[in-house]
């Protein structure tokens, strides 16, 4: 799912957003402590909960539409050393979970702690396919086959 290759561009950079924001809070959290003190000042410049609107894709006609609202907590810091900011968006009100993603992009986009950084990521990318994969498991096992007449 992250390449460790890191390009740089757009796409390696919503994938390891996605995976930060799909690990577990507790770990994404001990990441951030373990990598803050290889960033220097870090200024906060947002650090809020909010709503935001769910977008939706209707599978039938093609067309996006609302499902509704979302909350989220939200982190802006930039790093004046590096001259690089970092952003980190997660559903719920754990300002802390969000605080730790915004670090951890701002630490990426300075290149400090790159290695770290990449086995962070993967290990949490294997550790969420393979949630998935049981998820799934259960999901077939309460599958029911009906005969159509």
């Amino acid at each position: 799912m992250f390449d460790q290759t890191h390009t740089g561009g757009a796409e390696d950079h919503a994938t390891f957003l996605a995976t930060c924001a799909a690990s577990p809070p507790d770990e994404i959290k001990a990441e951030a402590e373990m990598i803050l003190p290889a960033l220097g000042a870090v200024d906060v410049l947002q650090s809020r909960t909010g709503l935001i609107m769910q977008p939706m894709r209707d599978t039938v006609t093609g067309t996006d539409f609302h499902l509704g609202e979302v909350l989220v907590a939200e982190a802006h810091v930039r790093l004046p050393e590096h001259g690089v900011e970092g952003y980190g968006m997660v559903v719920g009100r754990d300002l802390e979970q969000a605080m730790a993603m915004a670090l951890l992009d701002a630490a990426r986009a300075a290149g400090t702690a790159r290695e770290r950084l990449t086995a962070f990521v993967r290990t949490q990318s294997e550790a969420a396919a393979q949630r998935d994969d049981a998820l799934l498991r259960r999901v077939e096992a309460t599958k029911v086959e009906m005969e159509t007449f």
